[in-house]
């Protein structure tokens, strides 16, 4: 029997989730002025090489990585944000200035060990923001994302962390590599290597062995910069008086090379391990990095499936309706009447003529309210039967009122 490959799954008993978690995310992201983006699945590969940069897990052990039939080395997006800020510079958005702010949904790809909540072919919700370098963005993009956890009533908690910019972040590199070393014969092989080539990101080395050394390592927010110090007191004053609660944890780096400043995720503790739902920060330096004109940005993502055991869909089901003939004279009307009241509800229409025991069997079958239908007196008098199964009651109605049982 053919089935889905290992780690990636079907939208079918979640597919309602799904949805509702979309139309969620999307009325928040068009609140604080966001637009629509969709970005191609395959792009070049080293756009994932620049961008989310060689010494990370993804680009090394994770991508779907290929040549394709033109010779081309390839690789299905592992992440959305490179896509995004390729298109923007593409766009020349960049050259033209303002403030371009873009939100996306799709499949994203990665060759991991498939695990409760981690799958190969998974679902982001994203957030990019360019232009504007004031820390007041990156305020609104995490009260943004928190509006859209509240929406869907789910708890969680914030975690923030700076990471510096191009002014502090060479001395505390050097402060950390040195501590890296004095610790080389503890620290796992990925750590070693990044001690040369990425050193910030040991600190997000999953190995338990690491962190309990880690939990000594310098760090990043006592050496900042005096402008780097003043944004991240800024961001923390900002989020209070928003009343979103935060802790900082000096140690999130986030698991992609592009990230400056401020870094955070929200996490929770209902899904096993504390575990992040959602990530993000600002990098300022991608665009220029993919050939663009430097621009300020900041977003982040949510992983969609994670958070499916976290919140239910709320019952926004439209009047649901379910319309028959007992003879076929009359199935073109029930038809039209069908049609008619497709604009504003849920409908079943059952084109084959039946008995009304059979017509209210296939009525509770898909969950109706209303069963509606035209026997031979109400044919001959433009009514329609009409029983509202969920307060028992039945009545004989004039065809043309069938929209106003609904008010």
């Amino acid at each position: 029997m053919l089935q889905a490959l290992r780690g990636m799954k079907d939208l079918i008993d979640d597919g309602e989730k799904f949805n509702y978690f979309v139309k969620t995310a999307e009325n928040v992201a068009k609140k604080y002025g966001f637009s629509f983006v969709e970005t191609p699945i395959l792009e070049e590969t080293s756009l994932y090489i620049r961008s989310v940069g060689e010494s990370s897990d993804i680009v090394g052990k994770e991508m779907y990585r290929f040549e394709d039939k033109g010779g081309n080395d390839v690789s299905m997006r592992p992440e959305g944000t490179a896509g995004v800020v390729r298109a923007f510079v593409e766009k020349k958005l960049d050259r033209k200035g303002g403030l371009n702010r873009f939100y996306y949904c799709g499949p994203m790809f990665r060759y991991e060990r498939p695990q409760k909540g981690r799958l190969r072919q998974f679902h982001q919700f994203g957030i990019e923001s360019f232009g504007e370098e004031s820390v007041y963005e990156d305020a609104a993009v995490i009260t943004l994302a928190k509006n859209i956890f509240d929406d869907l009533g789910i708890g969680c908690e914030l975690q923030l962390n700076s990471l510096g910019c191009k002014e502090c972040m060479p001395t505390y590199r050097e402060t950390l590599v040195s501590f890296l070393r004095s610790h080389q014969d503890k620290i796992c092989d990925d750590c070693k290597k990044r001690t040369e080539t990425n050193p910030i990101r040991t600190l997000d080395c999953k190995n338990s062995e690491c962190q309990n050394i880690y939990v000594d390592a310098p760090k990043i927010t006592d050496n900042l910069c005096q402008n780097c110090d003043t944004d991240f007191e800024k961001l923390k004053k900002l989020l209070e008086a928003s009343n979103i609660e935060f802790s900082i944890n000096k140690n999130l780096v986030r698991g992609l090379d592009y990230y400056n400043k401020t870094a955070f995720e929200f996490v929770s503790k209902e899904i096993g391990a504390q575990s992040a739902i959602a990530g993000g920060g600002r990098y300022d330096k991608l665009v220029e990095y993919l050939d663009g004109k430097e621009t300020p940005a900041v977003g982040f993502a949510i992983g969609i499936e994670r958070i499916f055991p976290l919140f239910e869909k709320k019952d926004e089901s439209l009047n649901k309706f379910y319309i028959g003939a007992m003879d076929e004279k009359y199935t073109d009307t029930s038809f039209i009447l069908a049609v008619d009241l497709r604009r504003e509800n849920e409908v079943t229409f059952e084109p084959k003529t039946k008995s009304l025991k059979s017509h209210l069997k296939g009525a509770d079958k898909v969950g109706a309210k209303y069963c509606c239908v035209i026997g031979e007196n109400e044919g001959q008098n433009n009514e329609i039967w009409v029983k509202d199964l969920e307060a028992k009651e039945e009545k004989v109605i004039k065809q043309e009122d069938l929209k106003g049982l609904i008010g």
